[in-house]
C-alpha cells in the first residue's frame, strides 16, 4: 500500500466514520484489509481502492472495510464498577421517584459482539426481581455489522462469559448440547430485551426519536480525535433525558469540553 493509497482510505475513514488512522497504523491497515484483496481476488491495493471508491464499491464494500478496521475488544462485566453504581444508585433513585410505567431504557452505544447489553440485561433483570413493577428495554448499537451478528447469535465460549457470577451463569446462560463447542447461549428471556442496530456516530440521517436515561458508551471515544469526540459527546446528551446518565471508559477524559454534564464520579457523568 502506497502513502498515496492509504491517506486517501484514511481520510475517507475518518471524514465519514470519525475513526483516525496515522500514518503508524498504515501496516495494520495493510494486515486488515488483505482478507479483503483475497475475498474480492485483487493482487493490489490499487485495484482495492479504485473499487472501493466506485459506485459499486460504495454499495458494496464500505461495511465490510469498517468491518474490518473496527476493534471490537469487550467483556462481561468490564469496568465492573459502573454496574455496581447502575444497581445501588441509579435505578433505587429511579424506582424511589414515583417513576412511570414506561420502561427504563439504557443505549449500549459502541456495543460490539454484545458483552456490555448483555450483561446489563442480566444486571437489570436481576433488580426487576426486587421491584415488580420495573420493566426495560436496552438499545445495542455498533458500527460494525460482523460484530453486531455476533451479538445478535448470543454464542459465547466458555472462557468469554468467565467474568459473569456463578449464580448469574446457572440463571442466563444455555449450555451447548455439544460437549465439544465448550459455548454457550444467552437465555432467550434476556435476548429479548436487547434491540440491535447499525449505528454510525457521524451519520446526521441517523437518530432515535426516544431518549434514554441512561448511555453507556465506553472505550468508543479512543478512536476519534478530540472534535469528534466533542461533537459525538454532544449529540449523546441530547439522548439522554434530564438528570440521565453518560458512562464513559477508564481512559476516557471530556475535560475542557463544554458539555451539559457534571462528573458524579470517574468516567460517571449526570446530565444537567
Amino acid at each position: 500500500m502506497t502513502n498515496l493509497e492509504f491517506n486517501k482510505l484514511s481520510t475517507f475513514i475518518l471524514t465519514n466514520y470519525g475513526i483516525k488512522l496515522p500514518l503508524t497504523k498504515k501496516t495494520m491497515l495493510e494486515g486488515r484489509l488483505q482478507k479483503r484483496l483475497r475475498a474480492l481476488k485483487f493482487v493490489s491495493f490499487k485495484e482495492y481502492c479504485d473499487y472501493v471508491f466506485s459506485a459499486e464499491g460504495q454499495q458494496m464494500e464500505i461495511m465490510h472495510m469498517i468491518d474490518v478496521v473496527t476493534t471490537n475488544k469487550t467483556d462481561f462485566f468490564r469496568e465492573a464498577v459502573h454496574f455496581d453504581f447502575l444497581s445501588n444508585n441509579i435505578l433505587p433513585k429511579y424506582c424511589n421517584s414515583n417513576f412511570s410505567s414506561k420502561p427504563f431504557k439504557i443505549w449500549s452505544a459502541g456495543c460490539a459482539t454484545g458483552e456490555e447489553p448483555y450483561t446489563l440485561a442480566m444486571v437489570l433483570s436481576e433488580f426487576s426481581e426486587k421491584y415488580a413493577a420495573f420493566d426495560f428495554h436496552i438499545f445495542a448499537t455498533d458500527i460494525s455489522s460482523r460484530a453486531l451478528n455476533a451479538a445478535v447469535t448470543a454464542v459465547y465460549t466458555k472462557e468469554k462469559v468467565s467474568p459473569v457470577p456463578l449464580s448469574l451463569k446457572k440463571k442466563y446462560l444455555l449450555k451447548s448440547k455439544d460437549e465439544e463447542k465448550k459455548t454457550v447461549r444467552i437465555i432467550p428471556g434476556l435476548r429479548t430485551k436487547v434491540n440491535f442496530k447499525r449505528f454510525n456516530f457521524l451519520d446526521s440521517h441517523q437518530t432515535f426519536t426516544q431518549n434514554f436515561d441512561v448511555i453507556f458508551c465506553r472505550n468508543v471515544l479512543i478512536y476519534f480525535d478530540r472534535p469528534t469526540q466533542e461533537k459525538v459527546i454532544l449529540s449523546l446528551c441530547s439522548k439522554l433525558e434530564p438528570g440521565g446518565y453518560l458512562f464513559l471508559g477508564h481512559s476516557e477524559s471530556i475535560s475542557n469540553m463544554n458539555l451539559p454534564l457534571v462528573q458524579i464520579q470517574p468516567t460517571t457523568f449526570k446530565k444537567i
